[in-house]
């Protein structure tokens, strides 16, 4: 519950809740704080910001993927991940080319007109369960799987996703960086694993 603190069983960490400011549920862990919002959408692009700098700042990431279709978002994450971590901007439509420049002029690294390995049909129950998590959610793990598959990122390596609901982002992830043919591999050191929740709206947005 809100205000409580839990230990998680053979875990170190003890996550506690600190504040609730705007609605935003805010609690700590081993790594930063964990944000939750009460909806999602562009509205909470600013604290996911701040999320993922924290979690950098606390060190054993050195990537960072994010979602962003024209590289507004993305421009906006390379200003504040400038000179701390790898920047990797992914859109799976043709980014807007001055956003795209200004990305690069700032040490990140941006692609465009990708693939979606989770809308192929083979991938359909994945992705809906993903999406179960939030759009977001779902995001921010195919920008990593999108990455992975592109060699873009160090494979197997833990590594933050980031993507939105629509417009901006509002969830925030640390996953494996697993190729998508290895998502359910055998090898257990390979397939993919989410390892923490930065930062997610509690409730979801759906499409009809």
């Amino acid at each position: 519950m809100f205000g409580s603190i839990v230990k998680i069983a053979n875990y170190p960490t003890v996550f506690k809740s600190l504040s609730s400011s705007n609605n935003i549920k805010i609690f700590m862990s081993k790594y930063g704080r964990i944000r939750y919002f009460p909806r999602p959408g562009p509205r909470n692009t600013d604290e996911v910001i701040k999320a993922v700098v924290e979690r950098v700042e606390s060190g054993g990431i050195d990537k960072v993927v994010v979602a962003s279709t024209s590289g507004r978002t993305g421009l906006r994450f390379a200003k504040a991940m400038e000179g701390r971590v790898g920047l990797i901007v992914v859109s799976h439509e043709k980014m807007d080319p001055r956003l795209k420049e200004k990305i690069i002029g700032l040490g990140g690294f941006a692609v465009d007109n990708t693939h979606l390995p989770l809308h192929t049909r083979s991938m359909d129950k994945v992705r809906n369960t993903l999406y179960t998590l939030g759009q977001g959610f779902k995001v921010a793990v195919e920008v990593i799987l999108i990455a992975a598959d592109r060699n873009l990122v160090k494979r197997y390596k833990d590594v933050i996703g980031v993507g939105g609901s629509g417009e901006g982002v509002d969830t925030a992830i640390v996953a494996r960086a697993t190729p998508t043919r290895e998502i359910f591999s055998k090898d257990k050191f390979k397939k993919l694993e989410i390892r923490e929740i930065i930062a997610m709206p509690l409730s979801k947005k759906w499409w009809d």
